[in-house]
C-alpha cells in the first residue's frame, strides 16, 4: 500500500477532506493533490501530515539480513 492510500485513509476515518487537510498544512489544495499524485512525500512532510491527522508515523530501517533495527 503506497504512503498516498495510507493517508487517505487515515483522512476518511477523520472525515477530513484534501481541502481540510491542506489547510492545516497552510497548503494549497493543489499542491498536496500533487503529492498525492507522485506519492513523494519528505520525512519531515510525513510527520506534519500526521500531525494534521492526529496520528503517530513511525520510520525505521532493518537490517534484511540480521533483523537489526536502525
Amino acid at each position: 500500500m503506497s504512503m498516498t492510500e495510507k493517508i487517505k485513509i487515515a483522512m476518511l476515518k477523520r472525515n477530513m477532506s484534501l481541502k481540510d487537510l491542506a489547510e492545516k498544512l497552510d497548503q494549497s489544495p493543489q499542491n498536496i493533490s500533487g503529492k498525492f499524485k507522485r506519492d513523494n512525500f519528505k520525512e519531515e512532510e510525513l510527520k506534519e501530515i500526521a500531525g494534521a491527522l492526529d496520528c503517530t508515523i513511525n520510520i525505521e530501517m532493518v537490517m534484511n539480513d540480521t533483523g537489526e533495527r536502525i
